[in-house]
């Protein structure tokens, strides 16, 4: 299994975050910043400064840790 990471980025304005799950922190910043997926939430609210992240052995580790966070 691959490791992985969990992340939190927000707009300049920092009134909006999104929490996210990848494998490769750097490449999904980039696609985030790039706005690869111009319909995504990340895009529509210009979502793209790294303020947190957190790397786990593996991605499962990170997705559990993803859903943590989001219960609040």
């Amino acid at each position: 299994m691959k490791p992985g990471f969990i992340y939190i980025i927000t707009n300049k304005y920092q009134t909006v975050v999104y929490t996210g799950v990848t494998s490769n922190l750097p490449q999904r910043i980039l696609e985030h910043k790039e706005k690869r997926y111009p319909t995504s939430f990340s895009a529509c609210y210009n979502v793209n400064i790294l303020v947190y992240y957190e790397q786990f052995q593996w991605i499962g580790d990170a997705i559990a840790r993803e859903k943590q966070i989001k219960a609040g």
